[in-house]
């Protein structure tokens, strides 16, 4: 057993999101969002680096060594994946471990609305799940994967950046592809794709221009696409991804998109006042031929109104499903305040609202 594999044993058994091991300070847990520091010696840089070091594959440690940051994946078996982050900072080296769960929870388990399933049977298009990091995004996605996984019998690729989660082929064959060993970059695995034979492709970071332009592509011809940003609502997400294009190929991109997109998430999670846990309030936009249109006209500051009126359709406002919570006392006024996007709706909720620069 690795000497670091005791921290990870403590973080699953406190239920902490990550671990946080930084030379010169104690190491630290994220438990229900908050960083909790262990009581533990304060880590020396060089016993830090030998700890680390040694589930680190050999070629990880080269380009660690040559870049100061590498990714990848770990695994203690009858626990837990996760996903491992090592960086150099001023005192020395640090790593930041994020626990990905062996166990994939469906939609209903996570208390996601009932559209969010229903994205698995889609034939075709482009799905985006976005918001912050650590605000569940990879938790939705294997839900929806895993619902696609039992309930047809077609062929899924996912391609990430490391692998997260892990499918065990049910119903679907399922094929995870890792970047930086199983492939060279986003693009590249994305190209391969194309030629064997997928029916879903799941690109766990949509992070630039060639892999966005290859995942519209490969909506526009047939597959199923879900992918990555980190947006805050609809109709950012929408123009992030047309601004990646330049200004010459926006008007014809804003078409394809409009095409090929079936629905955006955008999530942000809270810490629940009334239990231990965390809850998720979504943005689901839905691509009807309204929000199709408004995407094409480039219309999208008008998806709001849509999203309001495309409730029968499975469609709502982040800040409308944020009052939601809050009006069930999961969460509370000053974290639905600090998270919405409409803050002056919320602005009433707070005994002592503050002065909000970010108004001005």
């Amino acid at each position: 057993m690795a000497k670091i594999d005791a921290f990870f044993k403590l973080m699953h058994e406190q239920g902490a999101s990550d671990l946080h091991l930084v030379s010169g300070q104690q190491p630290a847990l994220r438990v229900l969002g908050d960083i909790e520091r262990i009581k533990y010696k304060i880590l020396e840089s060089d016993d830090l680096r030998s700890m680390l070091y040694e589930i680190a594959p050999e070629d990880k440690i080269k380009v660690f060594e040559e870049t100061g940051d590498i990714d990848f994946g770990y695994e203690i078996p009858g626990i837990a994946r996760y996903r491992a982050n090592f960086f150099m900072q001023k005192y020395g080296v640090a790593a930041v471990f994020r626990e990905i769960p062996s166990t994939i929870l469906s939609a209903a388990q996570l208390g996601l609305p009932s559209v969010i399933s229903k994205l698995a049977s889609l034939p075709r298009g482009l799905v985006v799940v976005t918001g912050p990091t650590g605000s569940g995004k990879s938790t939705t996605l294997a839900a929806i994967i895993d619902e696609a996984n039992e309930t047809r019998k077609d062929h899924i690729i996912t391609i990430e950046d490391p692998i997260e989660f892990v499918h065990k082929s049910k119903q679907c064959i399922v094929n995870h592809r890792e970047v930086g060993l199983h492939t060279k970059t986003f693009s590249a695995a994305l190209r391969g794709a194309l030629r064997e034979d997928p029916d879903i492709i799941l690109v766990g970071e949509m992070r630039d221009l060639e892999t966005i332009s290859l995942a519209i592509e490969a909506a526009s011809t047939g597959h199923l696409v879900f992918g990555t940003l980190h947006t805050t609502s609809a109709a950012k997400t929408v123009d992030r991804i047309i601004e990646v294009f330049p200004s010459g190929e926006q008007a014809q991109i804003r078409s394809t998109l409009s095409d090929g997109l079936r629905a955006v998430i955008a999530q942000v999670l809270f810490k629940r006042i009334d239990k231990k846990a965390r809850c998720a309030a979504l943005e689901i936009l839905i691509a009807t031929p309204a929000a199709r249109n408004l995407i094409r006209e480039s219309k999208t500051h008008q998806l709001a109104s849509t999203l309001q009126t495309g409730k029968r359709y499975g469609m709502q406002l982040l800040d409308d499903a944020v009052m939601e919570l809050y009006n069930k006392g999961w969460i509370g006024a000053d974290e639905a305040y600090s998270k919405a996007n409409d803050k002056a709706r919320f602005r009433a909720l707070l005994k002592n609202p503050p002065t909000d620069f970010t108004e001005a």
